[in-house]
């Protein structure tokens, strides 16, 4: 019995393994495109302008994560369908009932992603057809190229509506600020407020030096000469006028208006000072933010038209020459190794049966008895019945 059941159950399944039609594997693999940095190159860019830069917005598509997205697209059921009607699949799995989700089941059955030991990604189709397996296989790779690509162009894209939104706003407030620099320095006469201040201390030395030096000979005078004494009088008129010079320094008193004057007023220094360092500073800060988005800008510009492939083919599908399955030795072994487990079990069960209607035989047909009235005649009795 052994002998016989291992024999026929191994026969039949070979045959039916040789008889079954023959499925072909075609094997693609690819790699992630390794992402371009134009902002690496460019002298004078900060760190920090390459750190945050829109293509380190992409990063996420060219790093770890990249075989995961790889993964999401070919899976997804717009890669699917249109692998289904670019080879009219439906026909070729002859499914008619529920054409759609039957075909997806059925392509999804025969295809494979997975990430290989070195971080490419192996796409394996199987077909009944070998061309057909191939060229399905790098239909694949050319959907994950395109949809990937044109990821990276919407993501491109969307950095450039949004920095291209703040390069704008960023100009506007550069010009408002330095309109309001200029409004000032016209209407105050401040141009370079430091090297001003700077003049104008030094301009005051020199007048303060000069005014101590006639007021001491104003004194030698007068002790000299009288008080009416033309050299007195214009010394001291000398005096008077480096004095009211000292006091329009301080004072800013007799400055023509309308016009740039070097010298800043004393008393004056500390508003002008205090409103020019704002309105520099602002001036300064949009300098700075216009630096730092305008190479932004233009990387994102140059991003969402680059039309560079995103992902590197490997291996394109080759036709195959040998079948993938079914396999034939591997059914017999399998349908060997069942069929003898089976058998054994059946061979021990029919001489246990036998061994225990030797001990006791009216007990083994109580026991038979038992399980046909309430087994299998009441399933049958419930059948009759309904």
């Amino acid at each position: 019995m052994i002998t016989r059941t291992v024999f026929i159950a191994t026969v039949v399944v070979v045959v039916y393994a040789f008889l079954s039609p023959k499925w072909y594997k075609a094997t693609a693999a690819v790699l992630p495109a390794e992402s371009t940095d134009m902002l690496s190159g460019l002298q004078g860019i900060s760190s920090l302008v390459r750190n945050i830069s829109p293509s380190s917005g992409l990063s996420a598509l060219t790093k770890g994560n990249e075989t995961d997205r790889y993964l999401a697209i070919l899976n997804s059921e717009n890669a699917l369908l249109k692998v289904i009607d670019r080879f009219n699949l439906t026909q070729v799995y002859e499914i008619t009932n529920y054409p759609r989700e039957k075909t997806l089941k059925e392509l999804v059955s025969n295809v494979n992603f997975e990430v290989g030991s070195e971080g490419q990604l192996v796409i394996d189709v199987y077909d009944k057809d070998p061309q057909r397996a191939a060229d399905m296989a790098n239909y694949f790779v050319k959907i994950l190229n395109d949809v990937n690509s044109e990821l990276h162009v919407v993501n491109a894209r969307a950095n450039r509506e949004f920095i291209g939104v703040r390069y704008n706003k960023n100009l506007v407030d550069l010009r408002n600020s330095e309109d309001s620099l200029r409004a000032f320095q016209l209407r105050c006469g401040v141009v370079a407020l430091p090297e001003q201040l700077t003049a104008s201390i030094k301009a005051l030395a020199e007048i303060s030096g000069m005014l101590a030096v006639k007021q001491v000979e104003v004194d030698v005078l007068r002790k000299s000469f009288a008080p009416i004494h033309p050299s007195v009088i214009a010394a001291q008129l000398e005096v008077d006028a480096l004095q009211q010079k000292i006091h329009d320094l301080n004072s800013g008193q007799g400055e023509i208006k309308g016009q740039m004057n070097v010298l800043v007023p004393f008393r004056q220094a500390p508003d002008l000072g205090v409103q020019y360092v704002r309105l520099f500073r602002e001036v300064e800060i949009q300098n700075k933010i216009l630096e730092f988005v305008t190479p932004m800008f233009e990387q994102a510009k140059f991003e969402e038209q680059r039309a560079t492939p995103s992902v590197l083919v490997l291996d394109y599908a080759r036709v195959p020459e040998r079948k993938a399955k079914p396999k034939v030795l591997l059914y017999g072994l399998i349908a060997l190794v069942a069929s003898t487990l089976l058998a054994l079990m059946l061979v021990f069960g029919i001489e246990g049966a036998k061994e225990l209607r030797m001990l006791d035989p009216q007990g083994t047909d109580a026991l038979l008895h038992t399980l046909r009235s309430d087994w299998i005649g009441l399933k049958w009795t419930r059948t009759k019945r309904r």
